[in-house]
């Protein structure tokens, strides 16, 4: 049998949930809010950036990426912005073909 350390965390208040919340709520109306007004091929990297943001916020505290340990969460980060880019540089193809 092999020996598992748990570290213990200590549990995040519902206060911070509800911040989060609320924050995701903003970001959505900033989302509407950009999509509303015609920044040209900017719109697609603010859509994105605002994107990336919001997950980053619902995998750091909903998902309680933040106790794990940093190796990860950066790698995940890295990984979430390259996602950012390569979508962003797909749609800067298609916008000007």
């Amino acid at each position: 049998m092999s020996e598992h350390n748990h570290e213990t965390h200590e549990p995040v208040p519902y206060r911070t949930f509800i911040l989060i919340w609320v924050a995701l709520i903003i970001l959505t109306g900033v989302t509407i809010a950009v999509s509303r007004v015609d920044l040209k091929e900017l719109n697609i990297w603010v859509a994105l950036g605002v994107a990336s943001f919001k997950s980053s916020l619902v995998l750091f505290f909903f998902m309680h990426l933040r106790q794990e340990s940093r190796l990860f969460r950066v790698g995940l980060l890295i990984l979430l912005v390259i996602l950012a880019i390569f979508l962003g540089l797909t749609f800067v193809d298609v916008l000007y073909r």
